[in-house]
């Protein structure tokens, strides 16, 4: 079915590198002769295997700041994803977070969106977004944010399909689209992230993520400051900056980081911090893979993932002191290796293949278009 049908994907955006861009490098390697479009793209922020399969952007490609400040052509986005040259391919499978589900088949074409949330600026995390806007620049972005909020569910019947990267977030599609979906987790190369020949736990806790404000970190810089236990951040994004005022001397930001030193990171740490609600949190599975504990807010993805006293933690309330106390449990907690380990393989990428290849070919195999 791959090789037989024209096929393109479509991306948000290339940036940085993150979860949702491991998705796209499966899919990618799924179908390896579509074609992927995306709203913007900065050169050398993703994977070669990413930039090389390159078809197209939009319009704002041309725009100037795109790496810093692509938020402030938001308003544009759903023109953008309209604009993409889809025609003439039998199958688009959109990878959405934000806009990429709207994306305009061609007639006759079949629509599959991997939906990793809906577009959480004007759902979900919307508040998130606005605690660091001024009461005019708050005003401005409500009004956007119900402008596309009604372009999303005007939208939302364009896939043919939705496949859901969490029961999580297929309760959202639900709940805002009034349409069902597929729960597909997202891979993990449980090949790659395993634990080492012997135990190298270290003296740091880690986490791992782009530094934006729906992952609250600032409770783990806050708790881990507080605390004098040591955190080492792997990532980038807006938060950056504000984080790193914040911190005290035993947080130390890293940046991106290679596959091969996370590996070592994941190996060599006490446990994974996840202080945020995840849509999934594939940085969750693979610090479990490596047999290493999650200690977690108890939302949200966290919930599909971690085995609460078994493979980590799961605490209650989104603040630095429930985390600290979440911290100090672990601490008295003897984890099984293996255990925690073998929780890690129901989300591999042979189990993420064959699932979105089924959900696929189930479509092209005589669903009728939508829209």
């Amino acid at each position: 079915m791959r090789t037989a049908c024209k096929t393109a994907i479509v991306h948000d955006w290339l940036v940085r590198p993150g979860g949702a861009e491991r998705v796209l490098e499966c899919l990618l390697e799924l179908w390896p002769g579509a074609d992927l479009f995306t709203l913007f793209w900065v050169p050398g922020s993703v994977s070669q295997r990413i930039e090389s399969r390159l078809k197209g952007t939009s319009f704002i490609q041309r725009f100037t700041g795109l790496k810093r400040h692509y938020g402030s052509y938001l308003p544009l986005f759903p023109k953008a994803v309209e604009s993409l040259p889809l025609s003439g391919y039998d199958l688009v499978i959109s990878s959405s977070y934000c806009a990429a589900k709207g994306s305009l088949a061609g007639p006759g074409a079949r629509h599959l969106c991997y939906c990793h949330t809906p577009m959480r600026y004007v759902w979900h995390q919307q508040h998130a977004y606005e605690r660091s806007l001024s009461p005019l620049a708050r005003a401005v972005f409500r009004r956007l944010a119900a402008r596309l909020r009604a372009w999303d569910v005007a939208t939302s019947k364009r896939p043919d399909a939705y496949v859901a990267n969490s029961r999580n977030v297929a309760g959202r599609i639900r709940e805002y689209y009034g349409l069902g979906a597929e729960v597909i987790h997202p891979p993990v190369d449980t090949g790659y992230f395993t634990p080492g020949l012997q135990d190298e736990e270290g003296d740091y806790y880690l986490t791992v993520g782009a530094l934006v404000p729906y992952k609250n970190y600032e409770a783990a810089i806050s708790a881990f400051s507080r605390s004098g236990r040591r955190l080492l951040v792997v990532g980038d994004g807006p938060e950056k900056g504000r984080l790193k005022n914040m911190a005290g001397p035993s947080v130390e930001f890293l940046g991106w980081q290679p596959h091969e030193k996370l590996l070592g990171l994941y190996r060599g740490c006490r446990g994974l911090v996840s202080p945020g609600e995840e849509d999934f949190g594939i940085s969750m599975v693979e610090a479990q893979s490596c047999g290493r504990p999650v200690i977690a807010l108890a939302k949200g993805g966290a919930l599909e993932s971690v085995v609460d006293g078994r493979t980590g933690i799961l605490y209650s309330e989104p603040d630095a002191g429930t985390l600290v106390r979440a911290l100090e449990k672990t601490e008295k907690t003897n984890y099984n290796r293996k255990a925690v380990r073998s929780n890690a393989d129901r989300f591999s990428v042979a189990m993420f293949s064959a699932g979105i290849a089924s959900a696929a070919n189930r479509l092209m195999g005589g669903m009728v278009h939508a829209s």
